[in-house]
């Protein structure tokens, strides 16, 4: 959480998407590189200059960029499958299809507790019982029935299992129905669910807990994923305390607890949450020193005299991919491909623009390095009025109530109450939108129904 708040101009012209990378993929030769249009200016110029203003990316097109950022480029990020134990793999994506290994299920079960039956009844009834988990029982004969336990195998030649709130025995002993069965009652045969070598599950197919009880079930110990993107994060800024109030000019840093867990349950693996303060040479160390497939920083991408990120970018030959964004709050958020499939997205130091920018920039990006589908997109009428930009799309935080979105107040660049108590962003048109107006949302990892909640 940073004081700085660049200022950037309201009529940008837009930067369209299949031009930067048309751009971008004219040059995939060995060793070629050519910076995109917006990083061949001779010094990067922040997000207050006319120039900057004239690169700003529509929002939806800063989106589309970035979910196709690493499948282009000079050396497009590969993406190798792991093998993953089951207790490992909730939230990442299938990269092989999910075949039985055996038929589901694999022997002749019973569905019910109660007994095995042979024939029509009556039925004598043997001594032992037939429970889960044991061998291949003995076969019945016909006018004979032994007690059965609910997943236990059925003996040879039964006819049907009798529930046991179905079923009597008399004085002596004789089993009788209470009602009419039919063949093979409450008995689940082999490969009613599937049979081996079946595909259960394409490929691509997120890992959630139904998923890994099938995968069990059908006698997996491992998986084949996609792996988690690795994500380092440099929380840059002199003014940031990390710990008590506020004092002599000095904040609290609000993205250093808060980027981490959420880029977790964006289905990233963060490898480092380093401190780097304004410091030039730490950042330029950092950034050239990171294998993570994703750099993430806060602050420090406008134009002021410790703003060190456009230096150091056009120091290593970044390609500025999204250098601005037409978005409120967020708007001076950057994208770089920094060389060997790894990207650097620059989140603004204000705390709701930083979150701005993760959802706009980073979250697109990481779901493509994850191969997760993308979210299928949705509206909802407002309840109450959403005042807009002028000439850029807002994003402010929104709760749910019934089938309305309901805007909330505290939403400005700098605070976080609003967010804190929201279920997710209302895309808010220039101009704003009138009470009943259909937006679409952008739900919070933690308020949607998806498995994007893997904080772990």
């Amino acid at each position: 959480m940073t004081a700085r708040s660049a200022r950037t101009g309201e009529d940008a012209e837009d930067l369209d998407v299949e031009e930067v990378l048309a751009l971008v993929n004219e040059h995939n030769g060995p060793g070629g590189h050519v910076p995109s249009p917006a990083a061949q200016h001779t010094h990067p110029a922040g997000p207050g200059t006319p120039d900057a203003q004239h690169r700003a990316t529509p929002w939806p097109e800063a989106r589309a960029i970035a979910a196709r950022a690493t499948r282009s480029g000079t050396r497009a990020a590969r993406r190798e499958p792991v093998s993953v134990p089951l207790d490992a793999a909730l939230g990442l994506t299938l990269a092989a299809p999910l075949d039985a290994l055996t038929d589901l299920p694999s022997f002749d079960t019973s569905a019910m507790d109660g007994w095995a039956v042979a024939g029509p009844g009556p039925w004598d009834v043997r001594d032992e019982g037939v429970l889960a988990g044991q061998g291949e029982p003995q076969p019945l004969t016909d006018g004979e029935a032994v007690r059965i336990a609910t997943g236990a195998r059925i003996p040879p030649d039964t006819t049907a299992v009798l529930r046991t709130e179905h079923g009597r025995t008399d004085a002596q002993g004789r089993l009788h129905a209470l009602r009419d069965m039919h063949h093979g009652q409450d008995i689940r045969p082999r490969g009613q669910e599937c049979r081996s070598g079946d595909q259960l599950l394409p490929a691509g197919t997120v890992v959630t807990p139904a998923v890994l009880g099938l995968a069990a079930a059908a006698g997996y110990d491992t998986l084949a994923a996609v792996p988690r993107p690795r994500v380092e994060v440099l929380v840059l800024g002199d003014e940031l305390l990390t710990e008590g109030r506020p004092r002599d000019g000095l904040i609290r840093d609000a993205l250093g607890p808060m980027l981490p867990p959420w880029l977790r349950a964006l289905g990233a693996e963060v490898t480092a949450v380093r401190r780097l303060g304004d410091d030039a040479k730490a950042l330029h160390k950092a950034v050239t020193g990171a294998t993570a497939d994703l750099i993430v920083t806060t602050g420090g991408t406008a134009a002021g005299p410790v703003d060190h990120v456009h230096p150091i970018l056009e120091r290593i030959g970044a390609e500025l991919l999204v250098d601005g964004v037409k978005v409120r709050p967020g708007h001076p958020m950057l994208l770089a491909r920094v060389g060997d499939g790894r990207h650097l997205v620059g989140l603004p130091g204000n705390p709701l623009a930083a979150v701005s920018g993760l959802l706009t920039l980073a979250e697109p990006l990481l779901r493509t390095l994850a191969a997760r589908p993308a979210p299928e997109p949705y509206t909802l009428p407002l309840r109450d009025e959403a005042h807009g930009h002028p000439y850029d799309t807002r994003l402010i935080p929104v709760v749910l109530r019934g089938d309305r979105a309901v805007p909330l107040h505290y939403n400005g660049p700098a605070m976080l109450r609003g967010i804190a108590a929201a279920d997710a962003l209302a895309v808010v048109p220039p101009g704003g939108a009138r009470a009943g107006e259909e937006l679409e949302l952008l739900d919070l990892p933690w308020a949607s129904a998806g498995i994007g909640v893997c904080f772990t």
